[in-house]
């Protein structure tokens, strides 16, 4: 049945993207002149200016007219099966529903939730967060936003201006969103948007535009609705490349500028001519100072070492300087080995040593016959999973809990290949949702299996075996000779709290 319904919808969808391709064809034939010797139609462009004809004998120029084209007709049929993927999402939070049994408590109902959510998520390939999204935004636009839906069908709106309707009426009640939408989608409407439609605007402007006229037309005060949204202020961190990151607050309008403006005039008292960091530059290590501890005096030396509690894991060849590994930072990934180093010379407060297997580089198991779930084995879990080992969770491993695979009330014992570190939400999912985690071992963290029976593989583990120096029979004899001091090739863990 499952496959089936599939079919359908992409027989569907292939229908529109030929029916668009034939449309496509049909808008590119290109009209000439009398007596230019082409097949197309000639009476309709006598009067036409030169430049506004395209001729045959300019292939390169047609088809490059041909790919625009081509790429307007995509636009149209990604909107289209955008907003198939609405009315399917949508319909099947209503069979979920009926589905459930009644007379729910509120923490059943969250829980069910919580696996639809979750099962989404792992059918799409995409996190919670996401399908979560989806879903909310899918049962606006079907029962609220009629106008939107309807546009997005046709391909005159995309997904991102419809995503934008769905925002902009957050919180508005049926009347207000109704009126916001039909300004912009309805020519009908009293004052309507003036200058060109709304999906021929970028999502931006439009978003721009949206936000100003919900402003002027909200029916509650701007007041009330900033009380409300102060409770969602939050810090995110989203990892990025090349050992960067992404660390952003969501704040009241009024701290933020404060910040933003701190972070300016001291990133200005350092401009000088001896001072080579650029404005940006300077106003982000302010920041980062801060936060770590620092002072503005502080600034001209640079950023401290973090304080917080931190988790590297660094080849011993490589804190050496023997090969050019990268070190692993616990909840982001391979750092520089002299980032590595600075935070082990400037301030590291323990280390673990951790053996490594020379075969593929994965830590080796450990093993315990209590309950009680070590510091050690904490930290081993941190190494194996890195973070949540629920699929497309990202949840950094700080945040997560121990769990037995097998409780230990049914004889699972606590080593590593019976634990995991689910994150509390996935932790809470599995003992209300009906989710259930498959087994792991000392290098591989859990899958899981839904509700429906539907498994879902987690992230493996990407070890690699350790950069061995091409003269290391010569180093090792040198060790035994007692002109070498460094140890055996390991993995070394700095833990600071």
């Amino acid at each position: 049945m499952e496959s089936t319904t599939a079919d359908e919808v992409l027989e569907r969808i292939m229908a529109s993207a030929a029916a668009a391709a034939v449309a496509v064809a049909a808008a590119v034939a290109v009209p000439v002149r009398p007596g230019d010797g082409g097949d197309g139609p000639r009476d309709a462009v006598q009067d036409e200016p030169q430049d506004e004809v395209l001729f045959p004998s300019d292939p390169l120029r047609r088809r490059k007219d041909f790919c625009l084209d081509r790429l307007v007709g995509i636009a149209r049929l990604e909107a289209r099966t955008a907003a198939e993927k609405v009315r399917v999402l949508a319909e099947l939070v209503e069979v979920c529903a009926a589905l459930d049994p009644p007379g729910q408590s509120p923490q059943e109902a969250t829980a069910q939730e919580m696996s639809l959510v979750a099962e989404v998520a792992c059918a799409l390939t995409v996190g919670e967060r996401t399908a979560g999204a989806l879903l909310a935004e899918s049962q606006t636009l079907t029962a609220g936003l009629p106008l939107t839906l309807s546009a997005l069908t046709e391909g005159s709106l995309s997904w991102q201006h419809a995503r934008v309707m769905v925002d902009e009426t957050t919180n508005l009640d049926h009347t207000a969103a109704r009126a916001l939408e039909a300004h912009f989608l309805d020519p009908e409407a009293p004052n309507p948007a003036r200058g060109c439609p709304a999906g021929e605007l970028i999502a931006s402007r439009f978003r721009q535009k949206a936000r100003t006229w919900r402003e002027r037309h909200h029916p509650v005060s701007i007041e009330k609705r900033h009380l409300k949204s102060v409770a969602d202020r939050r810090l995110e961190y989203r990892p990025d490349r090349d050992c960067m990151a992404w660390l952003s607050a969501y704040l009241p309008a009024d701290e933020a500028v404060g910040i933003w403006n701190r972070a300016t005039a001291a990133a200005r008292a350092l401009q000088g001519p001896d001072e080579d960091r650029t404005m940006t530059q300077l106003r982000a290590d302010a920041a980062a100072a801060w936060l770590l501890g620092g002072s503005e005096d502080s600034l001209a030396a640079g950023v401290p070492v973090p304080r917080a509690q931190v988790l590297v894991t660094v080849p011993i060849m490589s804190l050496l300087g023997i090969t050019d590994e990268p070190a692993v930072l616990d909840g982001f990934g391979p750092i520089p080995i002299t980032m590595a180093r600075r935070l082990i010379a400037e301030g590291a407060e323990s280390f673990h040593r951790v053996l490594i297997d020379p075969r593929d580089g994965a830590p080796l198991e450990i093993g315990r016959t209590s309950y009680r779930v070590t510091k050690a084995q904490r930290q081993w879990l941190r190494m194996r999973d890195g973070k949540c080992p629920f699929p497309g969770c990202s949840n950094h491993s700080l945040d997560n809990e121990a769990d037995h695979l097998l409780a230990w009330a049914h004889g699972g014992t606590t080593g590593v290949s019976n634990l995991s570190q689910p994150c509390p939400r996935h932790h809470r999912l599995r003992h209300t949702g009906g989710w259930t985690p498959g087994p792991a071992t000392k290098d591989h963290p859990p899958g899981w299996i839904s509700p429906t029976g539907r498994s879902y593989a987690t992230e493996e583990p990407d070890w690699e075996p350790p950069q061995l120096p091409d003269n290391l029979q010569d180093l090792l004899r040198d060790r035994e000779s007692g002109r070498s001091t460094f140890g055996e090739p390991e993995l070394v863990s700095t833990e600071r709290e």
